[in-house]
């Protein structure tokens, strides 16, 4: 095992982890972005506000995405314990 292969290895990694995470992230992200313009439209700064529509959307796109994002983690896990089994013969 090398340095270049540790490399490659590493950046797989960061790159599954972004590609799972991304549709709860953005999700998130857009619902703050919502909830957060309503309130400053109509004054309201209740922090509790924010929650309720974020659960929804995060379960909303884990309902949506969910086995997608299984598919991928079970891709890259094989992926993982495979080369695992061609360095341990």
């Amino acid at each position: 095992m090398d340095g270049n292969y540790i490399l490659y290895l590493g950046r797989h990694t960061l790159e599954t982890a972004l590609l799972i995470s991304a549709p709860i992230l953005l999700a998130c992200m857009f619902t703050g972005i919502a909830v957060s313009m309503i309130q400053t439209i109509t004054s309201l700064k209740d922090m509790t506000m924010t929650i309720v529509p974020k659960l929804l959307a995060v379960g909303a796109m884990t309902l949506l995405f969910g086995n997608w994002m299984l598919q991928i983690l079970m891709k890259f896990t094989l992926e993982i314990f495979t080369q695992i089994q061609s360095y341990g013969q």
